[in-house]
């Protein structure tokens, strides 16, 4: 009995640490005065603070489910103070009765990881209030102009609604001045003139407040009002209201007293005892920066110098003493010249930070620092001498990084690949394996706003604790926001885009009877912008004399589906402007000018904008519609919903398929950032998937780009949920002015075509074959197989057949990432996460499903060679048989006829057995498994009719034979009858072919490979 009552309140110390096992609850829901907690499962817990105790129930427009998670076991309970909810994955704890959440009073452990998830950043009166540590609504934090503090500013506030919510705290009743540090230059409209935005203070009626022209965008100055504050909080919103003109950007505003200077003092949160934190985040007198990969967080501070500091306010230090703080920095060659050691002080204490080998490799350090018990300051300063080092993470007790993995961006537009791979940014899955989707910006799932609260506070955060247990989070990500789209099973296949002048004649005459006459699969045709009459890039009738009504007609007879491209703008000369206007009731606003010509643009916040838009498209016939950007100025005034994915639901809803879907790009808006629109808005990327086809915009044709995209498609899968990514196959922006084989007229010039080099051409083909959307596409290029040399042609035919007959097995990994959230195309380190090659290898390999491993060639010349790492298992070339042990390297070359793909032991692979002109009219009649020994295996092949009925075969691989399981009644295609091919790899790197033939669609097939 002695030890039991000793050993109860050692695992009740445990259980603070590591998770316990945990018994169920009769509620999901746990309330802690203002703050309540919903356990949606062992690795997602929804944590909500309102200060007027009004929760929110309703789903919201990125959270559309939460009632779709099975009862998850937990414990809560109140220790010294804390409330403490622990699940089988992880811990939270949340100091009762603190107040909202924020560093030092809300906690989540995983078995590795101790973090503080919430930030929240109040601004006392007189303190400068950086607005990226603040509420934003459809602004982009921008750093493109000088002079600004912190790590950028607000840029914009282009749109009706744009704006930032600042929490600060007036620290005694009277009148107070809100200061505005902000750049107005010349802005999108073309004028330079004083611009105005509204200062409104806990949900009141806002004052306009006049914002003078400054002499360009570099010039930064103040701007004020005032107003009257009680003592204690308030929200200070900072918003383009309709009586407002915007077009400025925002660096940092204060809340200041008659007579006070604008600060320098940066407002900050703490950084708890036990966690790691961002050196950005901290108070400093030097840039923050984010151009060197591999930083955690949103950047770091750039190249301490001499005297510069970075100041952590530490909290929660158990005991005065002496206690490890560790320096994540890099040390390349400094601006002094010297690469070599340098040393900074902690606190005093000299810390030795060794050369790394350049700026874009990280190093850590850890010292041993003297603390004081409770809360003070930690202060990393560099000597009056110099140190010359970037500086991005703080961990107080603590050595873990918030590293990324994976991450998105809207677009690829420009990108070369000669500066190395794209800048992402983060989302969903991090090394250290926590993260918080913050929801409180979210409109409701009906687009509404949610209610106001005046001056109380209200979070809303889903906070996941997900370890190396990437999957789960993934699955939760999806039951959380919706699954990623499955498209139609034909948009799987092949499909041809390109941006030249096309008529049907062209189509029906030359382009497609060359697909069928070479012996190369089509499923979708994509028709760019030059189909317009009037105007070739905004126009809204199809040209009849290139187009004429029965072009859709003939397309489906071809067993193919279209789309067609559209610029989101109209002319004030366009035949359907009048009838536009007039539906959207006058509220159409110029957006500049084409040709001489107004132009307007929509904003799809408003319903009658909106209805006017879609009302363009209707006589159009098309199956699904490619939104394509550049210039054009529309977007969405929309609150709590990512514009992008606002305008991407409408066109999944106009596609007259049964399975309607956009095609586009997304994450973020054109009004935010230009052409690209690169950086992430607020609301996140979490709905787009829902909807969404993902178009990466206009790549450089060169070695580089192509290499760039191999990692950007499992990035944004794993970061977003995204499965449904398409590349431009070849690029789109020419580099090479090699002449291609056909002629355009270019402002009645004749041109040629460009082409890429028979190598590279081949070798993307090979790459696109396997990614989950293949799309040959270019600017004026040539893109067909042959247009190419006799090697190259016949590469990239063979390829385009092996993509067509592996169509079943992919539909059935969209159909698996749809229902699970994991990706078609996923990093190694989703199925190893405890292999660091798995982390390494993101950027030159990638597995389709869980049992092929894709290693493409991106250097060079007729035969190619990459390093391929191999997880653990047995692995087998697909084209040559060759077997490779797994948790080894190999260098991997291949012919332009082939490329490194391999099979797992006991993976299983389905796909047609014969080539086909395109899927919709072959019936999958005759299909082929192929099976690698040395495992068990099984694979579930989905298919349905691209509506409701659906079927499921089991495919079953143990001891030497193989057993095909139909579903029963319905079957895809109305198929009766169905030939089986076993195609057995065997560890030898021989292969042995069975046929079962003839075989009912509903009949077991078992075939002894023994």
């Amino acid at each position: 009995m002695r030890k039991r009552t000793t050993a109860l309140p050692l695992l009740a110390l445990l259980g603070l640490v590591l998770p316990i096992p945990a018994t169920a609850q009769p509620t999901d829901t746990v309330v802690s005065g203002q703050a309540r907690f919903q356990v949606l499962s062992p690795t997602l817990v929804r944590t909500e603070y309102a200060g007027d105790r009004r929760f929110e129930n309703a789903a919201t427009y990125n959270v559309v489910n939460r009632a779709g998670f099975p009862r998850t076991a937990y414990r809560s309970r109140t220790e010294n103070g804390w409330l403490v909810i622990t699940t089988s994955a992880m811990t939270l704890r949340y100091r009762v009765d603190s107040g909202p959440f924020r560093a030092d009073n809300l906690e989540v452990k995983t078995a590795s990881t101790t973090a503080s998830p919430w930030r929240r950043v109040v601004c006392a009166t007189g303190q400068l209030c950086e607005v990226e540590d603040q509420q934003r609504e459809g602004l982009l934090i921008a750093a493109d102009h000088p002079g600004h503090t912190g790590s950028g500013f607000a840029a914009g506030f282009q749109y009706l609604n744009n704006g930032v919510t600042a929490t600060v705290r007036a620290t005694a009743a009277g009148k107070h001045r809100i200061v505005v540090r902000y750049a107005n230059g010349q802005g999108g409209d073309g004028r330079h003139e004083s611009r105005t935005l509204g200062i409104g203070v806990d949900g009141k009626a806002p004052k306009q407040v006049t914002l003078p022209r400054t002499a360009d965008w570099r010039d930064w100055q103040l701007a004020e009002t005032e107003v009257d504050l009680t003592a204690g909080e308030h929200r200070v919103a900072l918003t383009r209201g309709a009586g407002d003109s915007g077009n400025v950007n925002v660096d940092s505003l204060a809340v200041l007293t008659a007579g006070q200077a604008f600060p320098t003092q940066r407002a900050t949160d703490e950084c708890r005892f036990g966690t790691t934190c961002e050196a950005e985040n901290g108070v400093t007198d030097a840039d923050i920066a984010d151009e060197h990969a591999g930083y955690a967080g949103t950047g770091f501070v750039a190249e301490l110098v001499g005297g510069r500091s970075v100041t952590q306010r530490i909290s929660g230090v158990p005991a005065a003493g002496t206690h490890a703080v560790q320096l994540r920095y890099a040390n390349g060659v400094g601006g002094d010249g010297k690469h070599e050691a340098r040393t900074v002080f902690v606190n005093g204490t000299a810390v030795s930070l060794p050369a790394t080998a350049n700026w874009a490799t990280w190093g850590t350090v850890t010292a041993q620092v003297p603390l004081p018990a409770g809360s003070s300051e930690l202060a990393v300063t560099c000597p009056a001498t110099g140190c010359h080092v970037n500086l991005d993470t703080i961990g107080i007790a603590s050595t873990s990084q918030h590293l990324q993995l994976g991450g998105y961006r809207r677009s690829l537009d420009g990108y070369s690949g000669n500066d190395g791979p794209p800048r992402l940014y983060a989302g969903l899955l991090h090394r250290d394996g926590w993260y918080l989707l913050d929801d409180t910006t979210s409109a409701l799932a009906t687009r509404a706003v949610r209610p106001d609260r005046g001056a109380q506070p209200y979070q809303d955060g889903y906070v996941f604790g997900y370890g190396q247990d990437y999957k789960a989070a993934l699955g939760d990500l999806a039951t959380l926001t919706g699954g990623p789209k499955l498209l139609p099973s034909w948009a799987y296949g092949v499909w041809y885009s390109e941006y030249i002048d096309r008529t049907a004649a062209d189509f029906r005459d030359r382009i497609v009877p060359a697909f069928r006459a070479n012996g190369v699969p089509l499923d979708v045709l994509v028709i760019d912008t030059d189909f317009k009459a009037h105007n070739a890039w905004n126009g809204w009738r199809v040209d009849p004399a290139k187009f004429p009504a029965d072009f859709q007609d003939w397309v489906h007879g071809q067993g193919l589906h279209s789309t067609l491209n559209i610029h989101p703008s109209i002319q004030a000369d366009d035949p359907d402007f009048a009838q536009a206007q007039a539906t959207a009731k006058g509220k159409l606003a110029k957006n500049g000018s084409r040709g001489g010509v107004d132009s307007y643009a929509f904003d799809w916040a408003d319903p009658d904008q909106l209805r006017a838009y879609l009302d363009l498209h209707r006589p159009m016939k098309t199956d699904f519609w490619w939104l394509d950007w550049c210039c054009d100025g529309s977007g969405s005034s929309a609150r709590g919903v990512t514009p992008d994915t606002l305008i991407n639901e409408e066109y999944a809803k106009l596609s007259t398929l049964d399975r309607g879907f956009a095609f586009s790009r997304g994450y973020g808006s054109l009004q935010a950032g230009g052409y690209s629109g690169s950086g992430p808005l607020p609301t996140g990327p979490w709905a787009e998937k829902r909807h969404t086809l993902h178009f990466t915009g206009d790549t450089s044709s060169t070695w580089g780009a192509m290499k760039g995209t191999i990692g950007l498609t499992s990035a944004e899968g794993v970061a977003t949920g995204m499965s449904n990514i398409s590349h431009d196959i070849g690029g789109h922006n020419d580099t090479t002015g090699l002449r291609g084989s056909e002629t355009y007229l270019d402002n009645g010039q004749l041109r040629h075509t460009t082409k890429l080099p028979d190598d590279l051409y081949a070798r993307w083909v090979q790459l696109g074959a396997f990614q989950p959307i293949t799309r040959l596409h270019s600017n004026h290029g040539d893109r067909l197989p042959w247009q190419y040399g006799p090697a190259a042609q016949a590469s990239a035919t063979k390829f385009l057949n092996l993509r067509e007959r592996l169509v079943p097995y992919l539909y059935t990994l969209a159909e698996q990432a749809n229902r699970t959230g994991v990706p078609m195309v996923r990093p190694a380190y989703l199925e190893y996460p405890s292999s660091p090659e798995a982390y390494s290898t993101v950027d030159t390999q990638f597995l389709l499903g869980s049992d092929m491993l894709v290693a493409p060639i991106t250097t060079p010349g007729e035969v190619g060679e990459t390093r391929v790492w191999f997880p653990p298992g047995q692995w087998t070339d697909y084209f040559t048989g060759r077997v490779y042990q797994g948790n080894t390297w190999a260098t991997v070359s291949a012919g332009l006829d082939t490329m490194p793909v391999f099979l797992r032991s006991g993976g299983l692979l389905v796909e047609r057995t014969g080539n086909v002109a395109n899927h919709v009219q072959n019936k999958a009649d005759a299909l082929t498994v192929h099976v690698t020994e040395g495992a068990r295996g099984e694979f579930s092949l989905y298919e349905d009719d691209d509506r409701k009925l659906s079927a499921r075969t089991r495919i079953k691989y143990e001891d030497g034979k193989v057993t095909i399981d139909p579903a029963r009644g319905w079957f895809p295609g109305k198929v009766s009858q169905r030939d089986w091919t076993v195609v057995v790899h065997r560890a030898d790197g021989t292969t042995r072919t069975v046929q079962a033939m003839a075989k009912s669609a509903h009949r077991r097939v078992v075939v002894d490979l023994r």
